[in-house]
C-alpha cells in the first residue's frame, strides 16, 4: 500500500509539473522558469517597442523582426513608444546586478511581452528564448500558413554560468566557405554560444590571407581533392592538379568578424605552430632544419605521422616549423601582425599540439640551441618556442591561448591553456593560476563518432550524447576562478559538407550550450532528452540535418564460460524497446524483444538490430557483423 501510495504521489508530481511547464522546451535550461495562465499571440498589430537609441540594442530588435517576416508573415516594426500589443525591450538602469552582461528578464503574459537586460546582449540572448517558445515553424524558410503564433506566459530569469562559451569549427582539413561559416555562427547564438573558434592554418591548408606573405595562400590553401577515408589516402603524385581547398581573403575575414559580432559572438583565430604546419612549411621551406623541405606539398589527406606506444607522434615528414630557425620568428611576427589587426578578439590560439619532434632529434640546428640556451630536452624546445611566440603574440597587443601540450617543458608567463587531452592539463594550468578553458576529447570532441563504429563514419573515438551531458569544466579541487568556461570542439577530417558538419555537431552541442550556460544543479538528463527532442523537430522544420544516435544501442560483447559468444545492449535514452534478429532480415516491431544478454547462434552471421518507442520506430536499422562481435570478445 506505502508502495502504490508513492506512485500515486509521484505521478500527481509529475502531472503537476508538468501542467506548470506547458511547451517549455528550452535549451540551454534558464536559471528560473515559472509558468503563468495564458499565452501571448502575435498579430499584425504587434510592434516591438524599444526604450534605448543603441544601435546595438536596435540591431536586437531588428533581428527578432526579421526572424518573424518569413515564417509568420509579421513585420513587427520597431517603434519607440507602443499603442497596441507589444514586445517590449528594455535596458535597465539601473543595471542588475545579477545578470551580467548577457542576461536577461522575459515576462510574457496575454497583454505583452517584456524583455529586459543590462546590455544589448542580455537582449540578444532573451530573443533566442523567445524564438524557442513560438511554434517550431518559426524556423521555416517559408510563409507557414494555419500557425497560431503563439508562445506561453512565462516568467524567466537567465545568466550564463560561463563567460566563454565556445564551439570550434575546423575549417583546414576541409574548406568551408564564408557563408558556411556565417550558416554555423547563426546555428550556435541559437543556443546562447558567444565564441567561434576558427582554426586557420594546418598541414592540409593555410586559410587566411597574409598580404605580407602571399604564398601561404597561392601555395599553402590548396591540396589535390581526396575523397574516402582520411589519413589513408594514396598520395598524390607531382602532376596532380592542386586545385582543391581555397582561403578567405582579408576582407572576407572582416566582414565574418562583423556577422559574429552583429551576434555578439568573439571568433578566436587559431595558427597552429610548431607542429601541424605542412601548409607553411610547403609556402616557404626555409621555415624548416630539415633538408629536402622544398618538396614537400600541403597535405590531402595521405599518412604522415605514426602514433608508436609510448604516446609520442613520429612525423613520417617534418611538418614543424623549427625552433632554431631565426626566419621562423620573423615569419610568425608578420604572420601574427596581420592576424592581430582582422581579429578583435583579446586572444590568439598558437596551437602547440601535436607537435612530432623526431626530425628535431636529428638537426644540428636544434642541437646548437640546446646548448647555446641549456635545453635538456625536446619539450623544453618546444617551450622554449612557445615562449619566444608568446612574446611576438603579446607585442600586437593579444594574448596566447594554446593547446595543453604548451605545458610541457614550463609554461610561458602569460599563456591560457585550453585542455584537450581530458581535463589534467587544464587542472595543471588552473593550479599556476593560468587561465584554463575545458575542452576534453572525453565529452566535448564532436568529430567523434556518436554511436557504434558499424554504423558512424570512421573516426578516432565515440562520444555518445549523454558523455557529453556529464561534461563538468570545473573539476574537484579546482579554484573556479581560473576556469575561463568551455568549448566543443568539430575537427573536420572526415567531414567533407555542412550538411554532415550539422549531423556532427547536433545534438552534442545542444549537451555543451547547456553545460557552458546553464547551473549545474538544473541539469538533468531525463529532463534534457525531451527537450532535445523537440529541437529535432525544429531542425526538421529548418531541413538542417542532426544525428539520431541518441535512440541508438550500444553493443558490448563477452564470451561466457562455455566460450559462447554474448552480446548486450543498452540504449541511453529510457523508455526504447530494442528490436533484433540473427536470420539475416529485417527487425520491426514483431521482431523478439531484447531483455536480457543475448547468447549468439553458433552460425549466425550478423545482429541487426532497431529501436523503437511506443510502437514508432526511432534508432536506425544497424547491421552488427558477428565477427565483429567475435573480435570484441576476443574470440577468434
Amino acid at each position: 500500500m506505502k508502495r502504490l501510495l508513492v506512485i500515486t504521489v509521484l505521478l500527481g508530481m509529475s502531472i503537476s509539473l508538468f501542467a506548470q511547464t506547458p511547451s517549455i522546451n528550452i535549451i540551454p535550461i534558464p536559471v528560473s522558469v515559472a509558468s503563468k495562465t495564458g499565452s501571448f499571440t502575435f498579430t499584425d498589430k504587434t510592434v516591438i517597442e524599444l526604450t534605448s537609441s543603441s544601435p546595438e540594442a536596435t540591431s536586437v530588435a531588428n533581428f527578432l523582426s526579421r526572424a518573424m517576416a518569413t515564417p509568420a508573415g509579421l513585420k513587427l516594426p520597431v517603434v519607440s513608444k507602443a499603442t497596441g500589443t507589444s514586445i517590449r525591450m528594455v535596458i535597465l538602469s539601473p543595471e542588475e546586478k545579477a545578470l551580467g552582461n548577457e542576461g536577461y528578464k522575459l515576462s510574457v503574459s496575454s497583454a505583452e511581452v517584456v524583455l529586459s537586460a543590462n546590455k544589448p546582449a542580455g537582449l540578444f540572448y532573451g530573443v533566442q528564448t523567445i524564438l524557442q517558445l513560438l511554434p517550431k515553424e518559426i524556423e521555416s524558410k517559408k510563409l507557414e500558413k494555419n500557425v497560431q503564433w503563439t508562445m506561453p506566459a512565462v516568467e524567466i530569469t537567465d545568466y550564463p554560468r560561463f563567460a566563454w562559451r565556445g564551439l570550434m569549427f575546423d575549417v583546414v582539413r576541409h574548406f568551408f566557405t564564408k557563408q558556411d561559416v556565417k550558416d554555423f555562427i547563426d546555428d550556435m547564438v541559437k543556443y546562447k554560444y558567444n565564441l567561434l573558434h576558427m582554426t586557420l592554418s594546418n598541414d592540409e591548408g593555410w586559410r587566411v590571407e597574409i598580404k605580407s606573405l602571399p604564398k601561404l595562400t597561392s601555395v599553402g590553401a590548396w591540396n589535390a581533392k581526396r575523397v574516402g577515408t582520411f589519413g589513408n589516402f594514396i598520395p598524390p603524385t607531382d602532376s596532380e592538379p592542386r586545385n582543391n581547398g581555397g582561403f578567405y581573403t582579408q576582407e572576407d575575414i572582416r566582414e565574418l568578424v562583423k556577422y559574429a559580432k552583429d551576434r555578439f559572438v568573439n571568433i578566436l583565430p587559431e595558427i597552429d605552430v610548431p607542429g601541424h604546419s605542412l601548409a607553411a612549411v610547403a609556402s616557404y621551406p626555409e621555415l624548416s632544419c630539415t633538408p629536402g623541405a622544398e618538396k614537400y606539398k600541403v597535405r590531402s589527406g595521405e599518412k604522415i605521422m605514426e602514433w608508436p606506444p609510448n604516446g609520442h607522434f613520429y612525423a613520417l615528414v617534418d611538418n614543424t616549423i623549427c625552433p632554431a630557425n631565426e626566419k621562423a620568428y620573423e615569419f610568425l611576427d608578420k604572420v601574427f601582425t596581420e592576424v592581430a589587426q582582422l581579429f578583435p578578439f583579446e586572444y590568439i590560439h598558437v596551437g602547440g599540439d601535436e607537435c612530432a619532434k623526431n626530425f628535431w632529434e636529428k638537426s644540428p640546428q636544434i642541437k646548437a640551441l640546446m646548448q647555446k640556451e641549456k635545453l635538456k630536452t625536446m619539450d623544453e624546445v618546444q617551450s622554449y618556442f612557445e615562449k619566444r611566440v608568446e612574446k611576438i603574440v603579446e607585442s600586437k597587443g593579444k594574448k596566447v591561448i594554446g593547446w595543453d601540450e604548451i605545458l610541457e617543458g614550463g609554461l610561458a608567463p602569460n599563456a591560457a591553456v585550453m585542455s584537450w587531452r581530458g581535463v589534467k592539463g587544464g587542472i595543471e594550468a588552473a593550479k599556476m593560476k593560468h587561465e584554463v578553458v575545458m575542452s576534453p576529447t572525453t565529452h566535448a570532441y564532436l568529430d567523434y563518432m556518436q554511436g557504434d563504429a558499424v554504423i558512424e563514419p570512421p573516426v578516432y573515438a565515440t562520444l555518445r550524447l549523454k558523455t557529453s551531458y556529464e561534461f563538468e569544466p570545473v573539476p574537484d579541487g579546482v579554484d573556479a576562478k581560473y576556469i575561463k568556461g568551455g568549448q566543443a570542439n568539430l575537427w573536420t577530417e572526415q567531414v567533407y559538407n555542412m550538411r554532415h558538419a550539422r549531423y556532427m555537431v547536433w545534438p552534442r552541442a545542444f549537451a555543451i550550450a547547456e553545460v557552458v550556460w546553464s547551473p549545474k544543479e538544473k541539469r538533468n538528463w531525463s529532463g534534457f532528452v525531451p527537450r532535445v527532442e523537440k529541437q529535432f523537430e525544429r531542425f526538421d522544420v529548418a531541413e538542417k540535418k542532426y544525428s539520431p544516435g541518441m535512440y541508438d544501442p550500444s553493443f558490448k560483447a563477452t564470451k561466457n564460460p562455455k566460450n559462447e559468444l554474448m552480446v548486450e545492449m543498452a540504449t541511453e535514452v529510457d523508455g526504447l524497446d530494442i528490436h533484433y534478429s540473427f536470420d539475416n532480415s529485417f527487425p520491426d516491431k514483431f521482431y523478439p524483444e531484447y531483455s536480457q544478454p543475448l547468447t549468439v547462434p553458433v552460425d549466425a552471421s550478423y545482429l541487426k538490430v532497431i529501436t523503437y518507442r511506443s510502437g514508432k520506430p526511432l534508432g536506425r536499422m544497424i547491421t552488427m557483423p558477428v565477427n565483429e562481435l567475435k573480435k570484441r570478445a576476443g574470440i577468434k
